[in-house]
């Protein structure tokens, strides 16, 4: 007799599976009840807006969902318990001032930063705004701070200005004519051409110097006669009419050597040629060949560049330590190695208002002929000296109101410091208060723990008063748990 056969075809046994599974599911649950605490509720559009009992947002009238203990809560309550880390509060993600004791989404939707006890930090900051920073080694690495030591010596200020050359008004020369005539020939034929004095620059015809040639020798033959009187009173006036004659010829700049020729030969000559009263390059020329020229007439300006000045300006807060006597260093832009020694002789009694800076003249001799006027110097000046407690320039944080340094306290500890800071110079700067010799300071990255000093500070804010930390109150604010 054949037995029957046990064996449950296929579909019938994935129909029995899918009932268990449906029968069991209620009792199973999804994980998300179970266990899952309700610490509030909050608008799902306004985040911002908690509520300790279900009701509608007074903001936009979408009910209220329930904020569930679950998740970085969770997480954060084991990693308390075991303890690895506290967790204080959340805060809003671009503003620490703005918290919430449960996990939120600010208005763009962020998730709220958790904070935990070891970054707020605890205690009043020792500088307003400011709070200690404490980085890891590899912190301090990645970050590329750097640090030096705080070291007292002797500091000199200096400063660099621009200076400009200028001649030396009282080297320049007006050469004009006395007397009215015309210009017969041109000895000084171009601007810029170099003159000394004495040379010859032009030859002019002139009725008037003709007539005083004449009236001066015919003074002479008047005096000869006069000398054989026995009257001392006419030889006497033969002797004078003879000065008067030539004293007139002196004051048309009639040249010392024209009138010895004259008195040598006893002739009247056309022309009298004019010589250069100075020396120097001739910086103007208003004058040509057969040009009629009246007297007062400007014929060259004659420039001596034997020694110029140097214009420089400095600023309004450095006129104070400017003085007459101060030494300074010219350096000429094309030529580094060239140093010219020069001394301030003039401090300007004004001060120019579109600049805002003072100016003061350089004596410099010019020999050589290499400074031209028109030209532009670098100048170096020392102001002031002072002797202390010394850090790099760079390790000073200056907002306007107030200077910071970050000292380390301890290696991975920065102190934010307030401090005075005096006198800057080579790349450092004296310290008079708030810092002690020997200690080191951050040079490099402290804007970085400058930013991270700040957000502790807030973070510490936070903490402190928990009451004014919450979440910003809504405009039209609603009896909380109201319901529709």
């Amino acid at each position: 007799m054949r037995r029957p056969s046990l064996r449950i075809p296929f579909f019938r046994l994935a129909l029995l599976t899918l009932g268990v599974l449906l029968l069991t599911l209620p009792f199973l649950g999804c994980g998300k009840e179970h266990g899952a605490e309700i610490a509030g509720w909050h608008c799902p559009m306004h985040p911002t807006y908690t509520s300790d009992r279900p009701g509608d947002c007074p903001i936009c009238g979408m009910k209220l969902v329930p904020i569930e203990t679950g998740g970085a809560t969770a997480s954060a309550d084991k990693a308390s318990a075991t303890g690895e880390r506290k967790l204080l509060f959340y805060r809003h993600p671009m503003n620490p001032a703005v918290s919430s004791p449960v996990p939120a989404k600010d208005e763009m939707g962020m998730d709220y930063v958790p904070v935990y006890a070891d970054e707020a930090g605890g205690g009043a900051p020792a500088v307003s705004g400011l709070a200690t920073v404490e980085a890891s080694e590899a912190g301090i690495r990645l970050a590329g701070v750097r640090t030096a030591v705080a070291t007292r010596q002797r500091l000199a200020r200096t400063t660099r200005t621009v200076g400009l050359v200028l001649p030396d008004e009282r080297r320049v020369r007006h050469v004009h004519t006395k007397i009215a005539g015309w210009v017969e020939k041109l000895h000084v034929n171009y601007t810029g051409q170099l003159v000394r004095s004495g040379q010859p620059i032009l030859a002019i015809y002139s009725p008037e110097l003709l007539a005083s040639q004449e009236e001066y020798l015919r003074a002479r033959q008047a005096a000869a006669r006069f000398a054989t009187s026995t009257i001392p009173e006419v030889r006497r006036g033969g002797e004078d009419l003879v000065a008067s004659s030539r004293r007139r010829l002196e004051l048309f700049d009639v040249p010392q050597s024209f009138l010895e020729t004259l008195e040598s030969t006893g002739q009247t000559q056309r022309t009298v040629t004019l010589v250069a009263p100075a020396s120097g390059f001739v910086t103007t020329k208003q004058v040509l060949e057969g040009m009629e020229v009246q007297p007062g007439m400007e014929l060259f300006t004659l420039t001596d560049l034997s020694q110029v000045w140097v214009e420089a300006e400095f600023y309004e807060n450095e006129a104070r330590l400017l003085r007459v006597g101060q030494q300074a260093e010219v350096n000429l832009p094309y030529d580094p190695g060239h140093v010219m020694g020069g001394e301030v002789t003039f401090i300007y009694p004004t001060l120019s208002s579109e600049s805002r800076t003072l100016k003061v003249r350089i004596e410099l001799a010019n020999l050589d002929g290499q400074l031209r006027p028109g030209m532009f110097v670098d100048i170096t000046s020392g102001l002031e000296s002072a002797e202390g407690i010394t850090v790099p320039e760079d390790a000073v944080i200056d907002s306007g109101l107030r200077q910071i340094i970050f000292v380390e306290r301890e290696p991975g500890t920065f102190e934010p410091r307030e401090v005075q800071v005096g006198i800057r110079g080579e790349g450092r700067a004296v310290i008079s208060s708030g810092i002690r010799e020997g200690e080191r300071v951050a040079t490099r990255a402290n804007f970085l723990l400058d930013s991270e000093s700040k957000l502790r500070a807030a973070l510490q804010a936070v903490q402190a008063s928990p009451a004014s930390a919450g979440t910003e109150a809504p405009p039209e604010p609603a009896p909380s748990g109201q319901q529709r």
